[in-house]
């Protein structure tokens, strides 16, 4: 058993390494035939991929060749083109120069004819001058005068012919317009003034307190005239008791002062203790309701004008000027009707009413404080609607309503109108006799310093003048520019309300004696 183990164990060491390189050698033989196929298929491919790029090269060379081609039969085609087109330039080229040639010769010829008509115009020139200077010579020695006196004369006559042309031209024109804009503007302002009812007030320096009878004279005046004391420091009024029966007279320049005092004296004269004491009591009572009555004047103007929105103190302002008066015109009363013609004037215009109405109530809202504080009523109102901000065209309207600042909008202007209408309307103000002589001289003088001005008077108050002129100095032309002159002058130098009619008279006189 051993033996065959071993004769197997041999056995198989023998065959072992045989069948080994028996395998190793079948497995070389496989790998090379296919390195063999590989190296086949690898030299096809490349062989394929050479004819391939051959036969691409070809084509390409074909294409780059036919490109080539075209290109050059396309720049051989534009080339003919440009040389053709060259020689149809130069064609045209040659034919103007030709023209120009033709034309030149033409102007040659021109020039030629043109320097001999100068020639013979410089002849005639020549004859014309000098049969000009014995026409002259003639003329003088027929007229007797010489070239200059001549030409002076001649001057006259046509200055005095245009002076008189230019006077009825402007004549005419002035006629014309205002006969324009006297329609429109009466129009406006007759229908303003016929829908504005205003009252005619006028305000004095005193008030009159009634009493019950003479007695109480004695209870006011008070034990060695300790209650008149009392009364005239607490309100600042003079308080005169004379022989007036029943009736107590109060004197004093501030309205408001002079209204605390009589209510005040009214109620002590209802309560019937009249005492320094009480006197107090009441002079306070007294301001209270003043004030309060300034502040319901104001707002009642603010609700008949119809304006709302403006500031309290304003309004306020606006009740205090029921106490200020203005040539004898009550202040609100005056703005209140400023504002109604104001708004109606706007309306006829087509503006912006409720502005207008504005800028027509506080147009005189500075009177109410220039008492009180240094400045003009115009520019304390400036700086009262601007305090409380106002808007800038009511501001311009209070600036401009005499005039001291160019009116910047319409409604200025509106307000301008309105307040001249207001003020120069029958009974609406009273002057001084001094204010007004001194117009009345005013205006004499400005007219008697016109040269060719004889007499002039100044008559109806003050809103007409008329002028007497020497008749050898002013023609009936000169007549039309005085008037002018003198009215720019008027306006530049006088101030006035409503407008003053220049009247001029020239008066011819013929004179003969019957022998």
């Amino acid at each position: 058993m051993l033996s065959v183990v071993i004769a197997v164990v041999v056995t198989l060491v023998i065959v072992a390494p045989v069948s080994a390189g028996i395998a190793t050698t079948y497995r070389k033989k496989v790998v090379e035939s296919k390195i063999g196929s590989a190296e086949e298929k690898a030299r096809e491919i490349i062989d394929d991929a050479l004819k391939t790029a051959e036969t691409k090269k070809r084509e390409a060379q074909l294409e780059t060749k036919e490109e080539s081609i075209r290109v050059k039969n396309e720049l051989d085609k534009e080339i003919k083109e440009r040389r053709a087109e060259a020689q149809r330039y130069e064609r045209r080229v040659q034919q103007k120069e030709e023209n120009i040639e033709k034309k030149a010769d033409a102007i040659e010829k021109k020039e030629a004819n043109l320097a001999a008509k100068e020639e013979a115009l410089a002849k005639q020139r020549e004859e014309i001058s000098k049969l000009n200077e014995q026409r002259l010579q003639e003329l003088e020695r027929i007229s007797g005068l010489t070239s200059e006196q001549a030409k002076e004369y001649l001057l006259k006559i046509v200055e005095d012919e245009v002076k008189h042309e230019s006077a009825v031209m402007i004549k005419e024109m002035e006629t014309r317009a205002k006969e324009e804009a006297d329609k429109k503007a009466k129009e406006y302002v007759v229908n303003a003034i016929q829908k504005c009812a205003a009252d005619h007030v006028s305000e004095t320096t005193i008030s009159v307190v009634q009493l019950p009878n003479d007695e109480m004279k004695g209870r006011i005046i008070g034990r060695e005239g300790r209650n008149i004391r009392t009364l005239e420091t607490m309100t600042g009024i003079d308080l005169i008791i004379d022989d007036t029966p029943e009736a107590v007279i109060l004197s004093g320049f501030d309205p408001i002062r002079r209204e605390v005092a009589r209510i005040a004296l009214e109620k002590l004269i209802v309560d019937g203790r009249i005492h320094p004491a009480r006197i107090e009591e009441m002079v306070e009572k007294a301001q209270k309701e003043v004030e309060v009555m300034i502040k319901e004047e104001g707002e009642a103007a603010t609700l008949e004008v119809g304006v709302h929105g403006i500031h309290p103190e304003l309004v306020r302002l606006l009740g205090k000027m029921k106490f200020r008066t203005s040539y004898g015109q009550n202040a609100l009363k005056h703005s209140i009707e400023v504002a109604q013609l104001s708004g109606l004037l706007a309306a006829e215009m087509g503006l912006d009413v409720r502005m207008a109405k504005r800028a027509g109530l506080l147009h005189d809202i500075g009177k109410a404080v220039d008492h009180e504080m240094e400045g003009s009523h115009i520019q304390l109102g400036a700086e009262l609607c601007r305090k409380y901000k106002e808007s800038p065209i009511v501001i311009n309207s209070v600036e401009s309503h005499h005039g001291d600042v160019e009116a910047q909008s319409l409604i200025a202007c509106i307000v301008q109108a309105s307040d001249t209408i207001s003020a120069a309307r029958p009974g609406a103000r009273r002057e001084t006799l001094e204010t007004y002589t001194s117009r009345l001289k005013q205006l004499e003088d400005i007219t008697n310093n016109f040269k060719g001005v004889d007499k002039s008077f100044a008559i109806q108050a003050g809103r007409e003048i008329r002028v007497m002129v020497v008749p050898e100095q002013i023609s009936d032309s000169d007549m039309i520019l005085l008037a002018r002159d003198i009215s720019k002058k008027i306006e530049s130098e006088l101030e006035y309300p409503g407008q003053i009619k220049v009247n001029v008279i020239r008066e011819s006189r013929v004179i003969d004696y019957a022998k």
